[in-house]
Protein backbone atom coordinates (compact mmCIF):
# COMPACT_ATOMS: atom_id res chain seq x y z
CA UNK A 1 0.00 0.00 0.00
CA UNK A 2 2.57 2.69 0.95
CA UNK A 3 4.35 2.01 -2.25
CA UNK A 4 1.22 3.46 -3.82
CA UNK A 5 0.89 6.10 -1.71
CA UNK A 6 1.62 10.09 -3.74
CA UNK A 7 4.48 11.79 -2.92
CA UNK A 8 2.53 14.31 -0.31
CA UNK A 9 1.04 11.21 1.47
CA UNK A 10 4.32 9.67 1.54
CA UNK A 11 5.81 12.32 3.68
CA UNK A 12 3.32 12.25 6.39
CA UNK A 13 3.23 8.54 6.73
CA UNK A 14 5.93 6.64 5.71
CA UNK A 15 8.10 4.82 7.94
CA UNK A 16 5.63 6.22 10.89
CA UNK A 17 2.29 5.09 13.03
CA UNK A 18 1.61 5.17 16.40
CA UNK A 19 3.82 4.42 19.51
CA UNK A 20 2.69 0.73 19.70
CA UNK A 21 3.20 0.98 23.85
CA UNK A 22 1.24 4.83 24.37
CA UNK A 23 -0.53 4.99 21.07
CA UNK A 24 1.09 8.80 20.71
CA UNK A 25 1.30 9.98 17.08
CA UNK A 26 3.94 11.94 17.45
CA UNK A 27 7.42 10.67 17.06
CA UNK A 28 9.37 9.44 20.07
CA UNK A 29 12.62 10.95 20.55
CA UNK A 30 15.36 8.51 21.62
CA UNK A 31 18.26 9.62 22.52
CA UNK A 32 19.95 6.76 24.02
CA UNK A 33 23.79 5.71 23.66
CA UNK A 34 23.51 1.99 24.51
CA UNK A 35 21.39 -0.58 23.53
CA UNK A 36 20.49 -4.01 25.28
CA UNK A 37 19.85 -7.75 22.88
CA UNK A 38 18.80 -10.90 24.34
CA UNK A 39 21.71 -12.96 24.02
CA UNK A 40 24.87 -12.62 21.87
CA UNK A 41 23.70 -13.93 18.90
CA UNK A 42 21.43 -11.20 18.40
CA UNK A 43 23.98 -8.84 19.23
CA UNK A 44 26.49 -9.73 16.55
CA UNK A 45 24.10 -10.18 13.94
CA UNK A 46 22.81 -6.48 14.61
CA UNK A 47 26.71 -5.12 14.42
CA UNK A 48 27.14 -7.47 11.24
CA UNK A 49 24.31 -5.31 9.52
CA UNK A 50 22.57 -8.95 9.07
CA UNK A 51 19.38 -8.26 11.71
CA UNK A 52 17.68 -4.73 11.75
CA UNK A 53 18.67 -2.52 14.92
CA UNK A 54 20.39 -0.52 16.36
CA UNK A 55 23.60 -0.70 18.80
CA UNK A 56 25.43 2.19 19.36
CA UNK A 57 25.23 5.49 19.20
CA UNK A 58 27.59 6.87 17.16
CA UNK A 59 26.01 4.86 14.17
CA UNK A 60 23.05 5.82 14.78
CA UNK A 61 19.50 5.89 17.00
CA UNK A 62 15.50 4.36 16.71
CA UNK A 63 14.52 8.09 15.86
CA UNK A 64 17.47 8.88 13.08
CA UNK A 65 16.52 5.26 11.54
CA UNK A 66 12.71 6.34 11.34
CA UNK A 67 13.72 9.25 9.39
CA UNK A 68 16.36 7.52 7.32
CA UNK A 69 13.65 5.08 6.25
CA UNK A 70 11.49 8.32 5.23
CA UNK A 71 14.21 9.95 3.14
CA UNK A 72 14.65 6.40 1.37
CA UNK A 73 11.40 6.10 0.80
CA UNK A 74 10.83 9.67 -0.55
CA UNK A 75 14.35 9.22 -3.13
CA UNK A 76 13.24 5.81 -4.00
CA UNK A 77 16.17 4.33 -2.46
CA UNK A 78 17.32 1.24 -0.75
CA UNK A 79 18.47 2.94 2.27
CA UNK A 80 19.44 6.35 3.82
CA UNK A 81 22.21 7.89 6.23
CA UNK A 82 21.48 10.23 8.47
CA UNK A 83 24.79 12.30 9.43
CA UNK A 84 25.28 15.78 11.23
CA UNK A 85 25.55 18.32 8.12
CA UNK A 86 25.64 18.85 4.53
CA UNK A 87 28.84 18.68 4.71
CA UNK A 88 28.87 15.71 6.91
CA UNK A 89 26.54 14.05 4.02
CA UNK A 90 29.00 15.68 1.18
CA UNK A 91 32.18 14.48 2.35
CA UNK A 92 31.25 11.06 3.81
CA UNK A 93 29.50 10.46 -0.18
CA UNK A 94 32.85 11.45 -1.89
CA UNK A 95 35.25 9.13 0.66
CA UNK A 96 32.22 6.35 -0.12
CA UNK A 97 33.83 6.18 -3.34
CA UNK A 98 37.99 7.48 -3.26
CA UNK A 99 41.05 6.57 -1.39
CA UNK A 100 44.89 7.43 -1.69
CA UNK A 101 45.45 8.27 -5.70
CA UNK A 102 41.81 8.54 -6.80
CA UNK A 103 40.66 11.27 -9.22
CA UNK A 104 37.15 12.71 -9.34
CA UNK A 105 35.16 14.81 -11.51
CA UNK A 106 33.30 18.01 -10.30
CA UNK A 107 30.65 20.45 -11.87
CA UNK A 108 32.06 23.77 -12.57
CA UNK A 109 29.46 25.50 -10.71
CA UNK A 110 29.59 24.05 -7.07
CA UNK A 111 29.04 24.87 -3.72
CA UNK A 112 31.96 26.72 -2.16
CA UNK A 113 31.74 24.01 0.67
CA UNK A 114 32.30 21.40 -2.07
CA UNK A 115 35.09 23.26 -3.19
CA UNK A 116 36.90 23.63 -0.15
CA UNK A 117 36.87 20.18 1.10
CA UNK A 118 37.52 18.97 -2.36
CA UNK A 119 40.72 21.67 -2.76
CA UNK A 120 42.14 21.83 0.38
CA UNK A 121 41.26 18.98 2.84
CA UNK A 122 40.72 15.91 0.16
CA UNK A 123 44.70 16.80 -1.30
CA UNK A 124 45.61 15.74 2.40
CA UNK A 125 44.19 12.25 1.45
CA UNK A 126 45.61 11.87 -1.47
CA UNK A 127 42.34 12.88 -3.89
CA UNK A 128 42.64 14.84 -6.66
CA UNK A 129 39.73 16.84 -8.88
CA UNK A 130 38.83 18.64 -11.88
CA UNK A 131 36.34 20.82 -12.01
CA UNK A 132 34.61 20.69 -15.18
CA UNK A 133 31.64 21.94 -17.72
CA UNK A 134 29.29 19.32 -16.69
CA UNK A 135 26.48 21.07 -19.43
CA UNK A 136 28.65 19.53 -22.15
CA UNK A 137 28.90 15.49 -21.36
CA UNK A 138 31.48 14.89 -24.62
CA UNK A 139 33.63 17.39 -22.81
CA UNK A 140 32.96 15.88 -19.03
CA UNK A 141 34.19 12.15 -20.49
CA UNK A 142 37.38 13.94 -22.33
CA UNK A 143 38.59 14.95 -18.68
CA UNK A 144 38.25 11.26 -17.27
CA UNK A 145 41.80 9.99 -16.31
CA UNK A 146 42.70 6.53 -15.25
CA UNK A 147 42.32 7.17 -11.52
CA UNK A 148 38.73 8.58 -12.05
CA UNK A 149 36.45 7.01 -9.80
CA UNK A 150 33.81 8.81 -9.45
CA UNK A 151 31.82 12.12 -10.85
CA UNK A 152 30.36 14.39 -8.29
CA UNK A 153 26.94 17.38 -9.51
CA UNK A 154 24.90 19.55 -8.37
CA UNK A 155 21.66 20.29 -10.15
CA UNK A 156 20.38 23.32 -10.11
CA UNK A 157 24.16 24.64 -9.14
CA UNK A 158 24.57 26.83 -6.28
CA UNK A 159 24.42 29.22 -7.06
CA UNK A 160 23.89 29.78 -10.95
CA UNK A 161 21.23 27.45 -10.86
CA UNK A 162 22.56 25.79 -13.97
CA UNK A 163 20.71 22.89 -15.04
CA UNK A 164 22.66 19.37 -15.90
CA UNK A 165 20.89 16.46 -17.82
CA UNK A 166 21.34 14.01 -14.98
CA UNK A 167 19.89 11.20 -17.31
CA UNK A 168 22.48 11.73 -19.99
CA UNK A 169 25.29 12.05 -17.50
CA UNK A 170 24.77 9.02 -15.43
CA UNK A 171 24.25 7.10 -18.77
CA UNK A 172 27.57 8.30 -20.01
CA UNK A 173 29.66 7.59 -16.72
CA UNK A 174 27.58 4.18 -16.36
CA UNK A 175 29.94 3.11 -19.99
CA UNK A 176 32.92 3.92 -18.03
CA UNK A 177 31.79 2.21 -14.71
CA UNK A 178 31.86 5.34 -13.12
CA UNK A 179 29.25 6.18 -10.09
CA UNK A 180 27.44 9.54 -9.91
CA UNK A 181 26.70 11.64 -6.57
CA UNK A 182 23.92 14.51 -7.29
CA UNK A 183 23.60 16.93 -4.76
CA UNK A 184 19.74 17.05 -4.97
CA UNK A 185 19.60 19.76 -2.04
CA UNK A 186 18.17 22.53 -4.23
CA UNK A 187 15.41 20.69 -4.82
CA UNK A 188 14.53 18.40 -2.31
CA UNK A 189 12.65 14.88 -2.99
CA UNK A 190 9.57 16.98 -3.73
CA UNK A 191 10.87 18.35 -7.43
CA UNK A 192 13.33 15.92 -8.22
CA UNK A 193 14.31 12.30 -8.24
CA UNK A 194 18.07 11.60 -9.04
CA UNK A 195 17.78 8.14 -8.43
CA UNK A 196 15.35 7.92 -10.87
CA UNK A 197 17.24 9.37 -13.66
CA UNK A 198 20.30 6.52 -13.14
CA UNK A 199 22.22 8.44 -10.31
CA UNK A 200 23.96 6.23 -7.53
CA UNK A 201 23.95 7.87 -4.84
CA UNK A 202 22.27 11.32 -3.65
CA UNK A 203 23.07 13.31 -1.11
CA UNK A 204 21.18 16.53 1.00
CA UNK A 205 22.23 19.03 2.92
CA UNK A 206 18.60 19.02 5.57
CA UNK A 207 18.88 22.04 6.80
CA UNK A 208 17.27 23.54 4.05
CA UNK A 209 14.27 22.21 2.51
CA UNK A 210 13.74 19.02 4.28
CA UNK A 211 13.78 20.71 7.75
CA UNK A 212 12.84 23.86 6.38
CA UNK A 213 12.42 25.58 9.56
CA UNK A 214 16.02 26.86 9.82
CA UNK A 215 16.93 25.22 13.30
CA UNK A 216 18.53 21.98 12.39
CA UNK A 217 22.07 21.16 11.02
CA UNK A 218 21.66 17.78 9.23
CA UNK A 219 22.43 15.81 5.65
CA UNK A 220 21.50 12.94 3.91
CA UNK A 221 23.36 10.45 2.04
CA UNK A 222 20.71 7.93 -0.51
CA UNK A 223 21.43 4.96 -1.88
CA UNK A 224 22.14 1.18 -2.30
CA UNK A 225 21.86 -0.69 0.82
CA UNK A 226 25.43 -1.86 0.14
CA UNK A 227 27.00 1.39 -0.31
CA UNK A 228 25.14 3.12 3.10
CA UNK A 229 25.86 0.22 4.81
CA UNK A 230 29.92 1.11 4.11
CA UNK A 231 29.34 4.11 4.58
CA UNK A 232 28.00 4.12 7.94
CA UNK A 233 30.26 1.60 9.67
CA UNK A 234 33.58 3.30 7.98
CA UNK A 235 32.70 7.05 7.16
CA UNK A 236 30.22 7.81 9.53
CA UNK A 237 30.88 5.80 12.72
CA UNK A 238 34.71 6.17 12.91
CA UNK A 239 34.02 9.91 11.90
CA UNK A 240 31.38 10.41 14.41
CA UNK A 241 29.57 12.50 11.95
CA UNK A 242 26.11 10.76 13.19
CA UNK A 243 22.65 12.60 13.86
CA UNK A 244 21.03 12.92 16.83
CA UNK A 245 17.86 12.03 17.95
CA UNK A 246 16.56 15.34 18.61
CA UNK A 247 17.38 17.27 15.22
CA UNK A 248 16.12 13.98 13.95
CA UNK A 249 12.66 14.06 15.82
CA UNK A 250 12.85 18.23 14.58
CA UNK A 251 13.39 17.39 11.08
CA UNK A 252 10.53 14.54 11.46
CA UNK A 253 8.14 17.31 12.63
CA UNK A 254 9.51 19.82 9.76
CA UNK A 255 9.14 17.28 6.99
CA UNK A 256 5.08 16.90 7.42
CA UNK A 257 4.41 20.36 5.68
CA UNK A 258 7.19 20.11 3.12
CA UNK A 259 5.27 19.58 0.38
CA UNK A 260 3.12 22.45 0.42
CA UNK A 261 6.26 24.56 1.51
CA UNK A 262 8.58 23.71 -1.61
CA UNK A 263 4.98 24.26 -3.97
CA UNK A 264 4.73 27.86 -2.23
CA UNK A 265 8.54 28.80 -1.98
CA UNK A 266 8.70 27.78 -6.06
CA UNK A 267 5.40 29.82 -7.12
CA UNK A 268 7.08 33.40 -4.73
CA UNK A 269 10.16 32.59 -6.56
CA UNK A 270 8.79 32.07 -10.04
CA UNK A 271 6.78 35.55 -9.28
CA UNK A 272 10.17 37.32 -8.00
CA UNK A 273 12.47 35.98 -10.62
CA UNK A 274 10.26 37.67 -13.14
CA UNK A 275 9.75 40.90 -11.39
CA UNK A 276 13.76 41.26 -11.68
CA UNK A 277 14.02 40.16 -14.91
CA UNK A 278 11.26 42.68 -16.22
CA UNK A 279 13.50 45.38 -14.09
CA UNK A 280 15.45 48.10 -15.67
CA UNK A 281 18.32 47.82 -13.27
CA UNK A 282 18.76 43.89 -13.06
CA UNK A 283 21.07 43.06 -15.60
CA UNK A 284 20.23 39.54 -15.41
CA UNK A 285 18.23 36.60 -13.92
CA UNK A 286 19.26 33.26 -13.17
CA UNK A 287 16.39 30.79 -11.98
CA UNK A 288 15.30 27.69 -14.34
CA UNK A 289 11.92 28.60 -14.88
CA UNK A 290 12.40 31.51 -17.38
CA UNK A 291 12.04 31.22 -20.59
CA UNK A 292 15.45 33.09 -20.61
CA UNK A 293 17.57 30.48 -18.58
CA UNK A 294 19.65 28.44 -20.97
CA UNK A 295 18.50 24.85 -19.43
CA UNK A 296 14.60 25.85 -19.30
CA UNK A 297 13.41 23.03 -21.43
CA UNK A 298 15.84 20.36 -19.75
CA UNK A 299 14.35 21.87 -16.37
CA UNK A 300 10.88 21.76 -17.35
CA UNK A 301 11.49 17.60 -18.56
CA UNK A 302 13.49 17.08 -15.45
CA UNK A 303 12.07 18.33 -12.45
CA UNK A 304 8.36 18.89 -11.07
CA UNK A 305 9.16 22.32 -9.64
CA UNK A 306 11.73 24.98 -10.73
CA UNK A 307 12.95 25.54 -6.73
CA UNK A 308 12.74 28.82 -4.17
CA UNK A 309 16.28 30.29 -5.40
CA UNK A 310 16.62 32.98 -7.81
CA UNK A 311 20.19 34.49 -8.43
CA UNK A 312 20.39 37.86 -10.19
CA UNK A 313 22.99 40.66 -11.50
CA UNK A 314 22.37 44.39 -10.38
CA UNK A 315 23.52 46.71 -12.94
CA UNK A 316 26.60 48.41 -11.57
CA UNK A 317 28.52 45.12 -10.39
CA UNK A 318 29.21 44.40 -6.61
CA UNK A 319 28.94 47.86 -5.40
CA UNK A 320 25.33 48.38 -6.24
CA UNK A 321 24.94 44.97 -5.21
CA UNK A 322 25.89 45.60 -2.01
CA UNK A 323 23.82 48.26 -1.43
CA UNK A 324 21.02 46.97 -2.66
CA UNK A 325 20.91 43.94 -0.14
CA UNK A 326 21.75 46.31 2.63
CA UNK A 327 18.84 48.32 1.62
CA UNK A 328 16.83 45.53 2.11
CA UNK A 329 14.16 45.38 5.28
CA UNK A 330 11.92 42.20 4.79
CA UNK A 331 14.93 40.05 3.18
CA UNK A 332 17.90 39.32 5.82
CA UNK A 333 20.97 38.98 4.64
CA UNK A 334 21.73 34.77 5.70
CA UNK A 335 24.13 32.39 4.72
CA UNK A 336 21.10 29.67 4.72
CA UNK A 337 18.14 28.94 2.20
CA UNK A 338 14.79 27.19 2.61
CA UNK A 339 13.68 29.01 5.44
CA UNK A 340 10.23 30.37 5.85
CA UNK A 341 11.85 33.68 5.98
CA UNK A 342 13.22 35.22 2.39
CA UNK A 343 16.95 35.27 2.65
CA UNK A 344 19.74 36.94 0.28
CA UNK A 345 23.23 36.74 0.34
CA UNK A 346 26.52 38.01 -2.09
CA UNK A 347 28.17 34.37 -2.74
CA UNK A 348 31.53 35.81 -4.02
CA UNK A 349 32.34 37.23 -0.27
CA UNK A 350 29.99 34.69 1.73
CA UNK A 351 29.05 30.97 0.45
CA UNK A 352 31.95 31.20 -2.11
CA UNK A 353 34.53 33.54 -0.96
CA UNK A 354 37.08 30.36 -0.55
CA UNK A 355 36.87 30.21 -4.19
CA UNK A 356 39.86 32.36 -5.21
CA UNK A 357 38.33 35.09 -7.74
CA UNK A 358 40.02 33.66 -10.92
CA UNK A 359 38.14 30.47 -10.50
CA UNK A 360 35.18 32.09 -9.58
CA UNK A 361 35.23 34.09 -12.67
CA UNK A 362 35.75 31.10 -14.52
CA UNK A 363 32.49 28.79 -12.89
CA UNK A 364 30.19 32.17 -13.69
CA UNK A 365 30.40 33.55 -10.54
CA UNK A 366 30.65 36.95 -10.83
CA UNK A 367 31.38 39.81 -7.98
CA UNK A 368 28.13 41.18 -8.65
CA UNK A 369 25.89 37.96 -8.18
CA UNK A 370 23.02 38.11 -5.32
CA UNK A 371 21.60 34.82 -4.65
CA UNK A 372 18.11 35.09 -3.08
CA UNK A 373 15.95 32.27 -1.33
CA UNK A 374 12.63 33.34 -1.30
CA UNK A 375 10.46 32.87 1.61
CA UNK A 376 6.92 32.20 2.23
CA UNK A 377 5.46 35.21 3.21
CA UNK A 378 3.34 37.21 0.86
CA UNK A 379 5.07 37.64 -2.76
CA UNK A 380 4.05 41.19 -2.67
CA UNK A 381 5.73 41.87 0.25
CA UNK A 382 9.10 40.54 -0.51
CA UNK A 383 8.63 42.37 -3.87
CA UNK A 384 8.06 45.65 -2.32
CA UNK A 385 10.71 45.15 -0.50
CA UNK A 386 13.31 44.61 -3.39
CA UNK A 387 10.98 47.56 -5.10
CA UNK A 388 12.28 49.81 -2.28
CA UNK A 389 15.81 48.93 -2.45
CA UNK A 390 15.93 49.44 -5.88
CA UNK A 391 14.43 52.84 -5.46
CA UNK A 392 16.83 53.92 -2.76
CA UNK A 393 19.43 52.18 -4.77
CA UNK A 394 18.61 54.12 -8.10
CA UNK A 395 17.29 57.23 -8.22
CA UNK A 396 13.76 58.57 -10.00
CA UNK A 397 15.73 60.61 -12.39
CA UNK A 398 18.11 57.84 -13.37
CA UNK A 399 15.06 55.36 -13.75
CA UNK A 400 12.95 57.58 -15.37
CA UNK A 401 15.68 57.86 -18.05
CA UNK A 402 16.46 54.07 -18.49
CA UNK A 403 12.98 53.78 -19.14
CA UNK A 404 13.20 55.89 -21.93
Amino acid sequence: MQSEWKMDTKIIHESQSPDPRTGAISQSVIPAVAYAFPDAETAASVVAGEAEGVYYGRYGNPTSRTLEKKIAALEGAEDALGVSSGMAAISIALLGFLKHGDHVLVTKDVYGGTYNFLTSLAPRFGIECDFVDCTDTAAMLQAIKSNTKAVYIETPSNPKLTILDIKQITQACKLHKLPVIVDNTFMSPCLQKPLELGADVVVHSATKYINGHGDVLAGFVVGSKEVIRFMRKRLMGDLGQNLNAWDSFLILRGMKTMALRVERHCRNAQTVAEYLEAHPYIERVFYPGLESHPQHKLALAQMKGMGGIVSFEVKGGITEGKKLINSLKLAMISFSLGDPETLVQHPASMTHASIPQKERVQFGITDGLIRVSVGLEDVHDIIADFDQALAALFPYTERNSISK
